[in-house]
């Protein structure tokens, strides 16, 4: 209800202030009109003549903005013949103001349109690179269940440094969801980078210690090659897992990243704390040498790790939404369906409004018998679009 609610909402106030834009041109026409027909013959509505070409140029399509303009010329070539006074010098004059204020609406509209075609081929490569950077992962991989959404703020922004990635390697299955600070196609540049070396180390690292200072090595290079990544503009928060196969040990990297959740098949939770925190990627190495946690991870249970924009999500009230609140005692017959109960229920909580753009992976280990479903991974606007 919550996702369909706000996709509604959103829906009608779009459409309200559309219908509201499409009629303001013609309300300034007629506003004109009743003021130059109602007055003296002296008192001049010109402005807001002038004023329907220049609001139409931005918002309405060239053919519509020449309509408007000569509607708004042709009103009032009629009333100062009406009134009598066409041939006189201000009327004229204001005539002549009016046409050129219209050919200026031409070429602000011509600016606009341009502006909208590179916007639009800019919004179609920035994301062929998110999607070729954070391709749709198996629905099984290592006989683990795998579900993986990432979620755009804003239905016209599918580009930022969110990233995801799992593989099965000879240690096991072998998972890393981070987020790179920034935004646009530098963001996607950064994220192949760390997705990139992460798929190379977790083939050839035999611990994930190793795996994590593989990334450091490689946004370091990064960084060199492009002129140099400072401290507060180089790092990546991640989480690194490995789950060896036939084993119900999870292991566990967190380099300053949100803590991951460990849902098990009765309802019951543990959020997974690092026993030591450490710096994100970018900002530790040679601090001190990596240490990954170990935990248990039985038949049934469901390991959510996700970026930010998750746990920072906030209501009207400005409350943080907690997964780990929202999501305790709570049962789901498999990670498919646990994220998609829990961007519905985030949804609920902002109504709609986030801001930041979330990533989100979740692994299941079978119960006895369990089945994953087929399933596609979407990169989708918080209006659904």
């Amino acid at each position: 209800m919550g996702k369909r609610d706000g996709q509604r909402g959103a829906a009608v106030e779009g459409a309200r202030t559309r219908r509201f834009v499409r009629a303001l041109p013609v309300l300034m026409i007629a506003a004109g009109a009743v003021v130059d027909l109602m007055t003296a013959p002296n008192v001049s509505a010109i402005p807001l003549f002038a004023a329907a070409p220049l609001i139409a140029a931005p918002f309405f399509s060239l053919a519509s903005t020449v309509r408007t303009a000569g509607a708004a010329l042709l009103v009032v070539v009629v009333i100062r013949a009406a009134h009598g006074t066409i041939g006189r010098v201000a009327p004229l004059t204001e005539l002549l103001t009016l046409v050129t204020v219209s050919a200026l609406a031409l070429v602000i509209n011509g600016v606009v349109r341009r502006g909208n075609e590179q916007l639009a081929s800019a919004r179609v490569i920035a994301e062929t690179a998110m999607r070729a950077v954070l391709p749709t992962p198996d629905d099984r991989i290592g006989g683990l269940l795998v579900a993986a959404r990432y979620e755009a703020a804003q239905a016209d922004e599918f580009v930022g440094g969110d990233l995801f990635a799992i593989v099965d390697t000879p240690f096991g299955v072998r998972l890393v969801v981070g987020d790179v600070r920034g935004k646009g196609l530098e963001a996607v540049g950064a994220v192949a980078v760390v997705i990139g070396a992460f798929r190379e180390a977790a083939e050839q690292e035999s611990s994930l210690e190793g795996v994590a200072q593989r990334l450091e090595r490689a946004l370091a290079r990064e960084g060199v090659r492009r002129g140099g990544l400072d401290s507060v503009e180089g790092f990546v928060t991640a989480v690194l897992a490995e789950i060896p196969a036939g084993s119900d040990v999870l292991r566990i990297v967190n380099r300053g990243h949100p803590e991951p959740i460990l849902l098990h098949a009765d309802g019951r939770l543990q959020v997974l704390a690092p026993g030591v925190p450490a710096l994100p990627i970018g900002m530790g190495l040679g601090v001190w040498p990596d240490r990954s946690d170990e935990w248990t991870m039985p038949a049934g249970a469901t390991l959510l790790v996700f970026t930010d924009g998750l746990s920072e999500a906030r209501d009207a009230r400005g409350a943080f939404y907690d997964p780990a609140d929202r999501l305790r005692g709570r049962i789901f017959p498999g990670p498919e369906e646990l994220l998609s109960a829990l961007t519905d229920d985030v949804r609920l909580h902002t109504g709609g409004r986030s801001t930041d753009d979330m990533a989100l992976l979740a692994v299941g280990r079978p119960a006895r018998g369990q089945k994953g479903p087929r399933k596609t991974v979407k990169i989708v606007g918080r209006d659904g679009g």
